[in-house]
């Protein structure tokens, strides 16, 4: 799989396959999207979050995933994460331009969640749910980590997502997905004062 030498000055989009003996993902990514989606992973739950990621993010995400789900969910879940922080990794190109860093912190009802990320080419996930129900939906809720770490390592990216409080299961999950959308929006719009520049002093992200 080549990997299209895109900048921040140029579409910002990206279409990937990843197959493994484990699954098979097919994802198309328009960073400068309005938030539309086609989302099948066989999981329905992850399904929800990544629509309302991708409508909160303003994306337009399709990703088709068929994955071992008669063994497990592990390896789906992990996998799209890995797939779809690949996507962003091409998508942005070498970066520049970007604001690279964003957060958000995303009230969901009862529940308190937030999310930042950093597009600093070094890998980091640091996430905390707060969920003790083995299962939100269909969804095994301890893969939830195991998503943004995925997306982490293929994104060469920090990823630090918390539930500050909550009640509700469900709400909890869905706050961190919400706050990582509007995070990522945040860190992968353009600034306009340095469009043709790197944001590290590194020269080199």
């Amino acid at each position: 799989m080549k990997r299209p030498r895109l900048s921040a000055v140029g579409p910002r989009r990206a279409k990937l396959h990843r197959k493994t003996t484990e699954t098979e993902i097919r994802i198309t990514l328009n960073i400068e999207g309005r938030g539309k989606y086609q989302i099948s992973t066989g999981i329905r739950f992850l399904d929800h979050m990544l629509e309302l990621f991708a409508r909160h993010g303003g994306f337009d995400l399709q990703v088709l995933a068929q994955g071992d789900l008669d063994v497990d969910q592990h390896h789906t879940v992990e996998d799209v994460g890995i797939a779809l922080g690949e996507a962003f990794d091409h998508a942005l190109g070498d970066r520049r331009g970007i604001l690279r860093a964003g957060y958000f912190l995303m009230p969901m009802d009862e529940t308190l969640g937030l999310a930042a990320v950093d597009f600093s080419g070094r890998s980091a996930a640091i996430v905390d749910t707060r969920v003790r129900a083995s299962r939100v939906g269909d969804l095994q809720s301890e893969l939830v980590p195991d998503f943004f770490e995925g997306f982490a390592r293929a994104a060469r990216t920090n990823v630090h997502a918390r539930v500050l409080y909550g009640r509700s299961s469900h709400h909890k999950i869905e706050a961190l997905f919400k706050a990582f959308a509007r995070a990522l929006r945040v860190a992968c719009s353009r600034d306009r004062r340095m469009k043709r520049m790197l944001p590290s002093t590194k020269g080199l992200l």
